[in-house]
């Protein structure tokens, strides 16, 4: 079973001004703060200032001892504090007000601040995997290939303005003109080879908040799912998609599907890479699993098919 928190717990709520709503949901991050207060946690309410502040800042509180530092924002937001948390006994929380909100989903979690804060009251600690990109840690999962380069090329004013619906605008204007490129990836050491469309690696299930395209993925296995969509045109991917989203993967040649510790993705022209939704770099990278490597504050209404064992979740101890 998890682990109960503190009677009185530290706690810090970053918050991306920029993120959502979010700057005009101040008094409602209050409001919810203020539920915690009622109940004996001793809580914190920072901005962030910049790109990468929040990873600073939850580092800080880390070494301070705070038991719980809350991502205010999207998945960003979330993904800049985990980095500063991983490795630490400090866990991680989330409260939703960014653009697609995964790891909230992943949870089970009200899109309403105040029912999202009642729900942490009944939370325990949870220890779980992260994934690894190169040198930066991500939470849900890498995309490499054509929604990376969505991720690239969106523009940051339809992202606040038309929400996840410029995901879905830009990435049909890309379909027109992508190409699958052919790469060199390992996986454990296994190589596979050919022109390679997508691939996403995933720490956990949903994709864009809507589907699962490591469906069988687990947060606290030791492993990473890794489906990999095959293809020379972005044209043929609705057919590749109908057999991710109905996950009879084995049934079409041109989607495969691993679990693996370890992923290398090179190839002569290079892919671009996201992770948690931010645009990352190019290939050649290398992926890995860092088994247990963070702390999660998880509500009663998370999704149970995340865990190896629904009656037991955390396998690893610090």
């Amino acid at each position: 079973m998890g682990t109960a928190l503190p009677s009185q717990p530290r706690v810090l709520i970053l918050f991306n001004p920029f993120a959502g709503q979010a700057y005009n949901l101040k008094q409602t991050l209050e409001s919810a703060a203020e539920i915690w207060q009622n109940h004996g946690w001793v809580v914190e309410l920072r901005p962030t200032q910049a790109p990468g502040d929040a990873t600073v800042q939850a580092r800080e509180a880390a070494s301070k001892g705070f038991d719980v530092v809350v991502a205010a924002g999207g998945d960003g937001t979330v993904n800049e504090v985990m980095n500063g948390l991983v490795g630490t006994s400090t866990a991680l929380a989330v409260l939703p007000i960014g653009t697609v909100n995964i790891w909230a989903r992943e949870l089970g979690l009200s899109m309403d601040l105040r029912r999202a804060a009642t729900a942490f009251l009944q939370a325990q600690i949870e220890q779980i995997d992260v994934g690894k990109a190169g040198t930066r840690h991500f939470l849900l999962m890498a995309g490499i290939g054509f929604d990376a380069a969505v991720t690239a090329t969106i523009n940051p004013r339809d992202k606040k303005r038309l929400g996840a619906i410029a995901y879905v605008k830009q990435a049909l204007q890309l379909a027109w003109c992508f190409q699958g490129v052919k790469s060199h990836i390992r996986i454990d050491g296994k190589r596979i080879r050919g022109r390679v469309l997508l691939v996403v690696i995933g720490n956990s299930q949903l994709y864009g908040g809507v589907v699962k395209l490591t469906a069988h993925a687990v947060v606290n296995d030791g492993l990473l799912d890794v489906c990999i969509i095959k293809g020379r045109s972005m044209l043929v991917a609705p057919l590749r998609l109908m057999s991710v989203f109905t996950r009879r993967y084995n049934r079409d040649p041109k989607v495969e599907y691993y679990r693996a510790q370890k992923v290398i993705i090179k190839g002569k022209k290079t892919f671009p890479v996201q992770v948690d939704g931010d645009y990352l770099g190019t290939t050649p990278m290398n992926f890995e699993v860092v088994p247990g490597g963070i702390r999660v504050l998880v509500p009663p209404s998370a999704d149970k098919s995340l865990w190896c064992d629904e009656n037991s979740p955390s396998n690893y101890k610090f």
